[in-house]
């Protein structure tokens, strides 16, 4: 049981520092506009760390369940030995996967919310006047 837990983490951490590393580089793609570059690096460093860890605090979650998959007469489950990190795995990458979505939107989010920001306003339109007669 100990090497399915071990490598079910170290999967499921090499899939959470590659998608972590590919929001920060999101950012700092986004950050090479003049308009909104500060807004996207600053907001990809927080929303990769938010992600980063939101992320290890699930695939702890999945990995402590795993035991249960593992255990056969012992867990709820019937025994399903290595073939048990199939399912977690694919869990984990789901749960990932859809975090990573919900992060990307947020950077684009505060992205375009700086664009909108930083475009002039342009003024409202006058009426014409009248000419002296």
């Amino acid at each position: 049981m100990l090497f399915q837990i071990a490598t079910y983490l170290t999967l499921a951490l090499l899939m959470v520092t590659a998608m972590t590393l590919m929001i920060l580089k999101i950012a700092s793609i986004l950050g090479d506009c003049p308009q909104s570059g500060r807004a996207a690096r600053a907001a990809g460093v927080t929303i990769a760390t938010g992600y980063a860890m939101i992320a290890v605090g699930g695939v702890g979650l999945i990995g402590a369940a795993l035991p249960l998959l593992t255990s056969g007469s012992r867990g709820l489950l019937p025994a399903m030995g290595i073939a048990s990190l199939l399912p977690a795995l694919g869990f984990a990458a789901i749960c990932l996967g859809l975090g990573f979505t919900h992060a990307v939107a947020t950077l684009r989010a505060v992205v375009r919310e700086a664009m909108t920001a930083a475009r002039p306003t342009q003024p409202a339109p006058q009426p014409p006047v009248p000419s002296p007669a």
